[in-house]
């Protein structure tokens, strides 16, 4: 995990700073208290002001321990190619691309990638994603290429698409199709797939080389997928559909120079550790001494 020395060491002195105010207040709290039942039957105000300030320094100490801020390069866990297809029997699972935007001969591709953010700790906050892909074709100019966050889940199955890739390859059963979310059993709700209309980012795409995709829309995408994975079911790659000729090529996972595969760099934010358990276990403290002195 990212992080200096002396930030490390900073959050261990404080850390054992509200412990040490915990255990003395708490002692000095006891002794009031043992002292209130030797005294005449009026009782002191002094053991819960003396509590109230306690809680009170210790949530401010508490405030001043440092969040650790970490970062991650995740490759992808699965891509495919919907190939426009009146019959849904072509896909591209295991081929080392995937195509987005319209042929030359009017057929529409669009590319699904998916990534597994199990690595990244649970109730982290997402500060910032960015998407690098390569593209390795293009027969047009600067053409936008859009990422839309899918509504349903996808499958990658064997197909693998030979020569160029660009006419796919027979669907394997689990393979994503024009028709199919799993071939061929489940159908998309909507003919070539089911996504959010509203692009979550978009970049313009030239000619062959890497290319960046990152915004706010991504990292609410992550932040919901790392919050619940169960609705992680990643992005369509959308490219210029109205646009004859304006098809990207792009590496896949699988293909044979790992360079040129997608990534997902990936930053947050973990939340200062045991600040809320030592409160917590103060305070129940504080309130079982209370009772005691009733």
């Amino acid at each position: 995990m990212p992080g200096s020395e002396e930030g490390d060491g900073r959050m261990q002195r404080n850390t054992s700073g509200v412990r040490t105010l915990s255990e003395g207040l708490c002692r000095l709290q006891a002794a009031n208290t043992d002292r209130g039942r030797q005294e005449a039957p009026m009782k002191s105000p002094i053991p819960r002001m003396t509590m109230t300030l306690a809680a009170s320094a210790v949530c401010v100490i508490c405030c001043t321990l440092p969040a650790q801020a970490g970062s991650v390069l995740l490759q992808a866990s699965a891509d495919n190619t919907l190939y426009e297809d009146t019959n849904g029997l072509v896909s591209n699972g295991q081929g080392e691309s995937f195509f987005a935007g319209r042929t030359a001969l009017e057929e529409l591709r669009r590319g699904l990638l998916r990534f597994d953010f199990s690595t990244i700790p649970a109730g982290s906050t997402i500060t910032g994603v960015t998407l690098t892909l390569t593209c390795t074709r293009s027969i047009s100019l600067a053409e936008e290429v859009s990422l839309h966050r899918s509504l349903t889940s996808w499958g990658e199955g064997a197909s693998n698409a030979l020569g160029e890739g660009g006419r796919g390859a027979p669907a394997q059963p689990g393979d994503a199709t024009w028709l199919h979310r799993f071939s061929d059993a489940t159908a998309w709700t909507s003919t070539g797939g089911d996504f959010d209309t509203t692009p979550s980012a978009t970049t313009a795409v030239s000619g062959n080389g890497q290319y960046t995709w990152t915004s706010p829309g991504m990292v609410s995408n992550v932040q919901g997928w790392l919050n619940d994975a169960s609705g992680n079911h990643g992005w369509f790659v959308l490219g210029a559909e109205s646009i004859t000729g304006s098809a990207k090529r792009f590496a896949t996972r699988e293909h044979a120079d790992a360079t040129l595969r997608p990534t997902l760099e990936v930053t947050y934010v973990i939340p200062a550790p045991g600040t809320a358990l030592l409160l917590s276990s103060f305070m129940l403290a504080t309130q079982r001494r209370r009772r005691q002195t009733v």
